[in-house]
């Protein structure tokens, strides 16, 4: 299936690492131009040059989402550089330890899981509504759905994370600009956070595998492919939507 990604221009924020990185890999796998960012110049500079040694046109800067006068800057030259914007992909969390109930933790969460979304999306729409296929996509987490581990900022600030693309969404249809979110549920890939567990918590890392009815954790690659598709013109009447990629690890029914 052709997803009409080719010579897209594409923001992904986090996208060095994980999720993000597949993500980056992926629309530019599709055509896409691509334009990441992370805070650790290193792993952005190896990233920008993976994609390009694979023939994609791809920048990337040591961007803070927590500065919003940087991001904008960076958002600004990256879409004068690739010639416009017309994809953006949230995907950077603070993501805070289960039981960690502190304040700086609830003020990390909100500062970059939703402030850092809202200053990405401020920085991006401008150039995104010059685009005939806008489309703005947020990684979320079935953490928000449901009990996760317990209370703690990453589950609140990810359910005011959907609530947030889903209110987006109507105020942007107008405009031809499509908003949705992805909800992973445990994704596995050296150096995360299931790999850190098995390695030091290994009771509930094997409690998160055996609650998992597919009897395994996803891959990165498989949040990219969903989070490509929405962001993709082949999903041009989807919008509002939360994907749930997770392997039928939620027991309730999403309405």
């Amino acid at each position: 299936m052709d997803l009409g990604l080719k010579g897209r221009k594409a923001v992904v924020t986090g996208g060095t690492r994980g999720i993000g990185r597949a993500i980056a890999e992926t629309l530019a796998a599709e055509g896409c131009s691509v334009g990441l960012c992370a805070r650790d110049a290193g792993q952005v500079a190896e990233t920008v040059a993976a994609l390009r040694a694979g023939g994609a046109t791809a920048t990337g800067a040591s961007v803070d989402v927590a500065d919003a006068a940087g991001l904008k800057s960076w958002v600004d030259s990256v879409a004068d550089e690739l010639g416009g914007l017309d994809i953006l992909v949230a995907n950077v969390s603070a993501l805070s330890r289960a039981g960690d109930m502190s304040e700086d933790a609830w003020r990390a969460a909100l500062d970059i899981d939703i402030l850092g979304t809202i200053r990405s999306i401020d920085a991006a729409l401008p150039h995104i509504e010059k685009s005939d296929a806008g489309a703005i996509v947020a990684i979320s987490s079935v953490s928000a759905l449901g009990y996760f581990s317990g209370p703690r900022a990453y589950n609140s600030m990810k359910a005011a994370l959907i609530n947030h693309m889903s209110n987006m969404a109507h105020m942007l249809a107008p405009k031809n600009i499509r908003v949705n979110s992805v909800s992973p549920g445990t994704i596995y890939f050296e150096g995360g956070v299931w790999h850190q567990r098995e390695l030091n918590q290994p009771e509930a890392y094997k409690g998160a595998l055996a609650a998992n009815p597919m009897g395994r954790m996803g891959t990165p690659q498989e949040v990219a492919n969903a989070t490509a598709f929405l962001a993709s013109p082949a999903a041009s009447f989807v919008t509002g939507a939360n994907m749930i990629v997770d392997g039928a690890l939620s027991s309730y029914v999403q309405y």
